[in-house]
């Protein structure tokens, strides 16, 4: 099985972070590729950055087959786009991070990046079905390319969100926390879930199962029709 894991956004050294998290929980037999595209944001911190990130996670896709596909971003950019022409199973790290969360207690906490990213990750647990386990959106003010550096920050930002929240359970609001979830764990004292080791499971499991995106909406591949300009490339047939 082969799982091709994809940071939206252009940071090298991010995406080593996520790929040796996302290999090191993978199930036996299972390849592990992790990329970031080309072309797109150095990082991924507003809504202007995650629709300039679109393009090129699409193209990261399209450009290597595999059985399942990770979106390494906690705002799960080109999430719904990428289930219409993969042809394995999806999962944004969000989407799989809180639905894991919700298993786990009666509510829990999330801690994102900047401020102003807050609102996105309440949108996504409405989206998703679990805003009623939701019972906070916490910033701890660091940039995504400097947040691998700042557990301190991190941690301290989590042990405040339980305590104001009464929640349960953690949920670490960017990729670039990866590494940091047994340590904040440690420090707070209650489950943390890192959404890019929760996603390569929930990816694998559904391979497993011989499940894929169901074809008969929605999803249904996009209709074929010509692109002009840069995005010629992304022309569907």
């Amino acid at each position: 099985m082969r799982i091709q894991v994809v940071n939206p956004n252009t940071s090298a050294a991010m995406t080593e972070t996520i790929g040796r998290a996302a290999a090191a929980i993978a199930g036996p037999g299972v390849e592990v590729r992790t990329t970031c595209p080309s072309m797109g944001p150095a990082s991924i911190e507003s809504h202007y950055d995650e629709a300039l990130s679109v393009p090129g996670l699409l193209a990261e896709i399209a450009s290597a087959p595999a059985d399942g596909y990770v979106i390494a971003c906690f705002g799960d950019p080109g999430l719904e786009a990428a289930r219409e022409f993969a042809d394995g199973p999806v999962i944004g790290i969000a989407e799989a991070a809180m639905r894991t969360a919700a298993c786990l207690g009666r509510g829990f906490s999330v801690v994102t990046t900047l401020d102003r990213t807050r609102g996105r990750a309440w949108d996504l647990a409405h989206r998703y079905g679990v805003a009623g386990f939701c019972r906070g959106v916490s910033a701890c003010d660091v940039p995504v390319l400097e947040v691998e550096a700042a557990v301190d920050a991190v941690a301290a930002a989590c042990r405040t969100a339980v305590a104001a929240d009464r929640s349960d359970v953690v949920v670490l609001g960017c990729a670039g926390m990866t590494a940091q979830r047994a340590e904040i764990e440690r420090r707070v004292g209650v489950p943390v879930v890192d959404g890019v080791q929760a996603a390569v499971l929930q990816v694998e499991s559904l391979v497993r199962m011989g499940l894929r995106t169901s074809a008969a909406g929605e999803f249904a591949p996009p209709p074929p029709k010509p692109y002009s300009g840069p995005l010629e490339p992304f022309t569907t047939t």
